[in-house]
């Protein structure tokens, strides 16, 4: 496996899972926690009785219980011991093959919550024999919602067991978690939410439509030997791989909308070199494992800082070196202060792509976007100010005034919204005036100043004349003998009384007597003397 010396997370939590203490630590990406429980647990394994289950490791994803399934084949390559993954997706026979293992017993158990919760619900799993629980990634399932899952899978495996918990990052929630299931744990914390020591960030501003040409320009220039491509967005990892594929360089794209046997399929192939580019969502920022990872490309700005540091951790891994590159676009300048607070550090935002003909790219000024939606032009979050303070106006003159306010909205306090014109503009205000006096020319019966008329016709061209209409279709004869469809009119002075009433007598009203007047109006006609 390539191991010379311990990293800190492994130095510090074999001695303390060896004694059989329940464990909290929290480390960064590629640090080797992943060893530093497998190994300790392997060789207690290695003493114990075969044909039960004795170690559940719980994951937040399908991708890291595979990578976890692997590491332990070849951690264990000389220890009798046997594991399996157990996730969601696939084909039938995956849970048939899930069933058999659980029921015949695996020494170890890697599982995601929501598909172990399933098999448990169908009776035949049993953890009487369970001496090791372990949680990975323990953040990132709280993020997802598996609190109550896991719960619910604890209650179900003996009180007497060593647990360990391991978390990129320690939030409240986290520890307020930790108290529920573990028994008066160590503690480990090393050096938490930042970026390992090998890994070169660079930051490049550009506007979206400059980021693919950007990203040529890179992989021309840079010693890339395998790349992973992050975007937050799934629906936009199809058309990044065509656009990288239209530059020349063999790509693949691998999100959710994938099904488990096209994204194991695709993994392998990367891992085995057969192409050099993978496009990927923050999905899979926790269970990509690649050896030898020379770039991570940010092609988007993620929404939480954390995971920007779980993206670029996929490289620079074991103590290696490693390249990661941030495209950052207007939208996303606010996400950058909150990232480089996290890590406690400002890098350098290189702005070249003028120099490669590409047109100017955004200045990095974060406060004109603080708060932006993900897109540009979108609405401010809701409350205005960050953070809750007020506004760093500077201290007014002392024993000036306020002075002017800004035009717009209610005494020009604010900006007018949604697009209203600015009362005090003369373009505006001339307006306005030639609307009112063309309401009171017609309120004084007058015409309007400028009459409407009609713009004259285009003349037609000489000697063109104006096209025949087509001759008329003959109508059907009526057969001989057909009366017609309808009554023929009522003739004389009662037929054009009965067309202005809109047909014929209603209401048993008859004809208007002889030499009498009609009826006034809004008075009802006089009943027929019949």
């Amino acid at each position: 496996m390539n191991y010379q010396n311990a990293t800190p997370i492994q130095e510090q939590a074999i001695p303390k899972i060896i004694e059989g203490k329940d464990l909290i630590a929290c480390a960064q990406t590629g640090t080797g926690k992943t060893a530093a429980y497998l190994l300790p647990l392997l060789d207690k394994i290695s003493h114990a009785k075969h044909g039960t289950t004795s170690t559940l490791i719980l994951v937040p994803t399908r991708e890291l219980a595979t990578q976890i399934d692997e590491q332990v084949t070849g951690f264990g390559y000389f220890v009798e011991a046997s594991s399996i993954a157990i996730y969601g997706g696939g084909k039938s026979e995956n849970w048939e093959q899930q069933k058999r293992a659980l029921t015949s017993g695996a020494d170890i158990i890697i599982a995601t919550p929501g598909r172990l919760i399933a098999h448990l619900q169908m009776g035949y799993v049993k953890f009487d024999t369970l001496k090791y629980l372990v949680l990975d990634e323990a953040d990132k399932m709280m993020d997802m919602g598996f609190s109550d899952d896991i719960l619910n899978i604890v209650r179900q495996l003996p009180k007497q067991r060593q647990t360990l918990l391991f978390s990129a990052t320690m939030p409240s929630k986290i520890r307020d978690f930790s108290r529920q299931i573990l028994n008066e744990p160590e503690e480990i914390r090393l050096a938490v939410s930042k970026p390992a020591a090998g890994i070169d960030q660079q930051f490049y501003m550009a506007f979206d439509r400059q980021k693919i040409y950007l990203l040529e320009h890179i992989i021309k220039t840079q010693d890339v030997q395998s790349m992973v491509l992050f975007t937050s967005q799934k629906a936009a990892v199809a058309g990044i791989v065509r656009a990288i594929s239209k530059l020349g360089y063999e790509a693949q794209g691998i999100s959710s909308d994938r099904t488990q046997e096209e994204r194991e399929q695709i993994m392998r192939d990367f891992k085995n070199k057969k192409f050099p580019i993978l496009v990927a969502t923050d999905v899979l920022s926790r269970g990509i494992d690649i050896d030898s990872l020379s770039h991570v490309v940010n092609y988007d700005i993620p929404r939480a800082a954390e995971d920007y540091v779980h993206r670029i951790g996929r490289t620079a891994r074991a103590a290696t070196k490693g390249t990661a590159i941030t495209f950052i676009a207007d939208q996303d300048q606010d996400r950058v202060v909150k990232i480089e607070k996290l890590i406690e550090r400002e890098v350098e935002k290189q702005n070249i792509t003028e120099a490669l003909g590409l047109g100017p790219a955004p200045e990095f000024d974060p406060k004109r976007f603080s708060g932006l939606h993900g897109k540009i032009g979108g609405r401010p979050e809701r409350g205005g100010r960050s953070g809750g303070g007020s506004r760093d106006r500077g201290p007014r003159p002392e024993g000036g005034d306020r002075g002017p306010r800004s035009g717009g909205g209610r005494d020009g306090s604010r900006p007018a919204r949604n697009g209203a014109p600015d009362p005090k503009d003369p373009k505006h205000q001339e307006r306005i005036a030639k609307a009112q006096a063309a309401l009171a020319a017609l309120d004084a019966g007058q015409a309007p100043a400028v009459p409407y008329e009609r713009p004259p016709r285009a003349p037609r061209p000489e000697g063109e004349t104006r096209p025949a209409r087509p001759p008329r279709e003959p109508r059907t004869p009526r057969p001989e003998g057909e009366n017609q469809a309808r009554e023929p009119r009522a003739e004389g002075e009662e037929g054009q009384r009965r067309r202005k009433r809109g047909g014929r007598n209603r209401g048993g009203r008859g004809p208007r007597p002889e030499g009498a007047a009609p009826a006034a109006e809004g008075q009802a006609a006089a009943p027929s003397a019949e």
